[in-house]
């Protein structure tokens, strides 16, 4: 099997914006999209902070369409999930149950999931009032109440998000205290819009069979009391887990297991890359990912561009390939 010039493991916005670049850079990706294909948009309804859709546009068919583009110039996309990666050396190697591919570049675009509460009501209602984004969902609950479960920093800023559109904002945290820094509290407590559920859990997300969240049920873990809450959204901020298993040990990452990247894309192994959520735990929206996919592509053809292309796929070729990178990786980040 050919040595291919890049593999993009991943088909989200930013795998498949890496897909596209490297198409057009004549590059001929080879795209391993995951058993979940698309990301995180497909289970997201109406798209509307995508620039040039005035009008929005369905997760799952802005997904569709930049699949079908990168297509369209050359990227080859198979549905699989990788099971081991080795990055050791070059060229790297990367097998899925179909078998095992190598590449000269690699593009780590695997994502990060977010922590949800576990409850299969939850899983249903995902894009029907169940969020993991207020800054992606918020402004479709105008004037209506909603609920923010977490303690940390990002249930907090969240939740003083929120209350730009919500009437109501209920945090609902398992403690009596939070976990989050005393300037959030602080602009938590003084914010006449935020409530609080103390030492409480979400046992169960209703919809009153209108497949939409119309409220939710909740549980004092102090005295076992039940409460129903009506609201119209419930926003899930518990963290996320960035998609790095593959990556312990080859890589650097940092101590909440996201990729370490510099000068653009690069991370610690020359000619490795990594764009999207996999790397970024500040912004987390499918228009950054999108923008970093685009840099990993360009930061893979100048790589690429670097090694002797005529030393092909031969044992010596490879030595000399093999020799070219650890010079490299001798530099360090700049």
């Amino acid at each position: 099997m050919p040595t291919h010039n890049v593999i993009i493991i991943g088909s989200g916005p930013a795998g498949l914006t890496a897909a596209l670049y490297s198409a057009r850079a004549n590059l001929n990706p080879l795209v391993i999209e995951g058993l979940e294909a698309g990301g995180q948009l497909m289970l997201t309804t109406l798209v509307e902070n995508w620039p040039g859709f005035r009008d929005g546009i369905m997760g799952p068919e802005l997904m569709a369409e930049m699949r079908t583009q990168a297509e369209r110039f050359g990227a080859e996309l198979v549905r699989g999930q990788v099971s081991s990666v080795d990055i050791s050396s070059h060229p790297f190697k990367v097998r899925v149950s179909g078998g095992e591919h190598t590449a000269r570049s690699l593009i780590i675009a695997t994502g990060a999931s977010a922590r949800l509460l576990g409850l299969p009501s939850e899983r249903a209602l995902l894009g029907h009032g169940v969020s993991t984004c207020a800054t992606c969902d918020g402004y479709f609950f105008r004037g209506k109440p909603i609920a923010v479960v977490g303690g940390g920093d990002s249930a907090l800023e969240e939740a003083i998000f929120l209350t730009r559109f919500a009437s109501q904002v209920t945090v609902v945290h398992r403690r009596d205290s939070l976990r989050a820094s005393k300037i959030m509290q602080d602009k938590a407590f003084a914010n006449a819009k935020i409530s609080f559920e103390w030492n409480t859990d979400v046992e169960e997300i209703i919809d009153d069979g209108k497949g939409e969240v119309t409220g939710m049920v909740l549980v004092s873990n102090r005295t076992g009391l039940h409460k129903k809450v009506v609201v119209d959204g419930v926003f899930v901020a518990i963290g996320h887990t960035p998609n790095t298993a593959l990556f312990k040990g080859q890589l650097a990452l940092d101590s909440n297991g996201y990729i370490v990247t510099h000068m653009g894309s690069r991370t610690s192994v020359p000619g490795v890359f990594a764009c999207g959520d996999v790397q970024d735990h500040i912004y987390r929206q499918a228009i950054t990912a999108a923008g970093t996919g685009c840099m990993a592509a360009i930061d893979s053809e100048h790589f690429i561009d670097g090694l002797p292309q005529h030393l092909g796929d031969s044992e010596r070729g490879l030595e000399i390939a093999d020799a070219i990178i650890a010079e490299e990786a001798t530099k360090g980040p700049n």
